[in-house]
């Protein structure tokens, strides 16, 4: 190359070649019913309320309200159809709740496998007066993958 005065690449612009021919880790569902539209659409709301723009190569999802956690993991499953193994859930919540029942909690309800849980951050500086506030803890939907992270911004924009 260096005979020819051919330019090498640089290490990024080699990366950024690598990644776009990675193949995606999800199938977006094309020819949306007017039920699943709906479900994409408040997906999308739900994520630019609650889902984490920073980082920029996972998509998070935070929340304690169950309803807002299973329709956002219903439009991933459905809309999106991630890899249901790559789903991660990381459970945030307070020295006074049990944390095993909490796993157990969620686990069944999103259905998806404990071992899926990633080690929960355990808050000590617990204040009485919040007793109630999250009885069931704050989870966080996890699924990494920077091209979905980015396919849903810009949905987001388009919006």
């Amino acid at each position: 190359m260096r005979r020819n005065d051919i330019p090498r690449r640089t290490f990024s612009e080699a990366n950024r070649i690598l990644f776009s021919r990675k193949p995606l880790s999800y199938k977006k569902k094309a020819g949306l019913t007017a039920k699943e539209k709906s479900l994409y659409e408040a997906a999308l709301m739900l994520y630019w309320a609650e889902g984490t723009n920073k980082g920029g190569c996972t998509v998070d999802f935070v929340n304690s309200n169950e309803k807002m956690v299973l329709v956002f993991l219903k439009a991933l499953r459905r809309i999106y159809r991630v890899d249901e193994e790559r789903l991660r859930v990381f459970l945030y919540c307070y020295t006074n709740q049990n944390v095993n029942q909490l796993i157990e909690y969620w686990s069944k309800l999103l259905e998806i496998s404990k071992s899926q849980f990633t080690k929960p951050y355990i808050r000590k500086d617990f204040d009485p007066r919040k007793k109630g506030k999250m009885p069931h803890g704050l989870v966080h939907i996890r699924y990494s993958d920077k091209k979905l992270f980015e396919q849903i911004k810009a949905e987001i924009d388009i919006i």
